[in-house]
């Protein structure tokens, strides 16, 4: 009798007195309470019904009773399903009608209007606050601590994680015991975590950079954490003399890097930075190296995937590349029109192969088959290359990618080029209808504040630098960029708002 993912959580557990969570306002849950209210869950969760396999939604705000009942899943053999606290009512309503939980869990506040949607479907819904509060820890107070975790083998589903959904519906990627259990454990070893580490976790739990990176990592090294409601940069400054390790998103970063209190002093505990989930421009890089002495790690994951590369422990951490594949993972870079392996420094597809390569997407067959090569490689729709030391530099999604006059254009190389200019804090290149070219260069500039930089600055500057196909058409200044909850510019909204740039009449 064995449950893959939670077996090896235990046995990090096995120190029960040890601090598991730690939240701001100093209360602690050590990883005895941890097993004692996960198992509690489990029991009630298993009173409403949910066997192995059943799905359970879940909409909650960030707390330790929350990561609880990620655990509780695990153990009774549940799929968890976490869901992007912003989604409204009619897209919770496409996730529970795609998903069909047996089991939904929300907010107090939340439940009439989900209960309306979730009987649709032949879900329960129970509630769970923030403070443990809820019809879901009434039940579970009522159970004993003790369950008898659900055999579950390394190829049983764990989770389902949808995708952002930029194009089209989201997808459901199906992510196994394993799939999560293995990569965790080359994250520990890649990272050197131990259970002496403590870290700043101020990441959302619906996404896997949150709840499968930071929160298993976590677990299975038997370290410790500062959860955080949300990120706030003087929170995360007065934590840091007592922590070792910070993950988080390129936009923490910039946040950390206007602080006045961002010294070599205030950092002098951490011993490692990590950043993903969107990229780290060269810049914010350099910037905090400059400021903290520390070089920022980056690392390389998605949905469908979790984590496939990483920048070294030890060795070089280089600015602009998402590192070294992970152990036990292979990354290659094909031609999209044949699929032939290119060679170092060709740019190209890349695609994944390894033991965090998701199961496919859920009830989708059919779309499964078709993002699958037949040497079993994922093709993960990131147009990249690898260095002749084995770096791997992502160059930007494949749906991204502009076609001019006939040409590839890869926004990434326009963007790095407008970032080293002058006032420029950041740019998204896109491409959007040409009546002549097919689609017409694009860039959006964000300038700081007080910069004098205009369009014909811009393309003056690029004359020189790119070849002439790959000029932007046109430069357009903006406040800010769109961005999704981890940080990632929504080009998609971009292409939206200025599709008819050069169409209209």
């Amino acid at each position: 009798m064995s449950n893959h993912l939670f077996d090896a959580i235990r046995a990090s557990a096995k120190t029960g007195e040890a601090v598991f969570i730690e939240t701001t306002d100093g209360r602690r849950w050590t990883y005895g309470d941890a097993l004692s209210l996960s198992g509690q869950i489990a029991n009630a969760i298993d009173t409403l019904g949910v066997r192995p396999g059943d799905r359970v939604a879940v909409q909650l705000d960030k707390s330790p009773l929350a990561l609880m009942l990620y655990l509780a899943c695990v153990r009774c053999g549940a799929v968890y399903l976490p869901l992007n606290t912003a989604y409204t009512l009619a897209e919770l309503e496409y996730f529970i009608g795609d998903a069909e939980p047996r089991l939904v869990v929300v907010s107090p506040k939340s439940k009439s209007d989900v209960s309306m949607v979730a009987q649709r479907y032949g879900a329960i819904v129970e509630t769970l606050d923030v403070n443990g509060s809820g019809s879901l820890m009434e039940l579970a107070n009522d159970e004993g601590v003790d369950f008898i975790d659900a055999t579950r083998a390394p190829d049983d589903l764990a989770a389902i994680l949808y995708t952002s959904g930029t194009t089209g519906r989201s997808k459901g990627a199906m992510l196994t015991h394993d799939n999560l259990l293995s990569n965790a454990r080359a994250l520990q070893q890649t990272w050197q975590v131990t259970a002496a580490d403590r870290l700043i976790h101020a990441l959302p739990i619906f996404h896997t950079h949150g709840l499968f990176v930071a929160t298993n990592v976590t677990l299975i090294s038997g370290a410790s954490m500062f959860l955080l409601a949300k990120f706030d940069p003087d929170e995360i400054l007065s934590l840091m003399p007592k922590s070792t390790l910070m993950m988080g998103v390129p936009t923490f970063y910039v946040r950390l890097l206007q602080q006045d209190g961002l010294k070599r002093d205030a950092v002098a505990g951490i011993r490692l930075f990590i950043s993903g989930s969107a990229p780290l421009l060269a810049e914010t890089h350099a910037a905090f190296r400059q400021r903290t002495g520390q070089a920022i790690l980056e690392r390389y994951g998605m949905t469908e995937t979790n984590m496939n590369t990483s920048n070294p422990y030890d060795g070089e951490r280089r600015a602009g590349t998402v590192g070294l594949p992970l152990p036990g993972v292979s990354v290659r870079v094909t031609d999209p029109a044949n699929g032939h392996t290119l060679g170092t420094g060709q740019t190209g597809m890349i695609e994944i192969k390894g033991p965090n390569v998701f199961k496919g997407y859920w009830r989708m067959p059919e779309k499964t088959a078709a993002e699958f090569t037949a040497d079993g490689y994922f093709i993960s729709g990131d147009l990249g290359k690898i260095d002749d030391e084995g770096y791997v530099h992502i160059v930007g999604r494949s749906k991204d990618l502009v076609i001019s006059g006939g040409y590839n254009i890869y926004p990434k190389e326009v963007e790095s080029e407008i970032d080293l200019l002058e006032g420029v804090v950041e740019s998204a290149v896109i491409g959007v209808p040409h009546p002549d070219f097919g689609e017409g260069v694009t860039a959006l500039v964000v300038s700081r504040p007080g910069a004098t930089l205009t369009e014909g600055d811009v393309l003056r500057a690029l004359q020189d630098r790119l070849a002439k196909y790959k000029q932007p058409k046109r430069v357009i200044f903006v406040e800010d960029l769109p961005r999704n909850t981890m940080g990632k510019v929504q080009k998609n909204l971009l292409r939206d708002q200025y599709g008819g740039l050069y169409t209209s009449a």
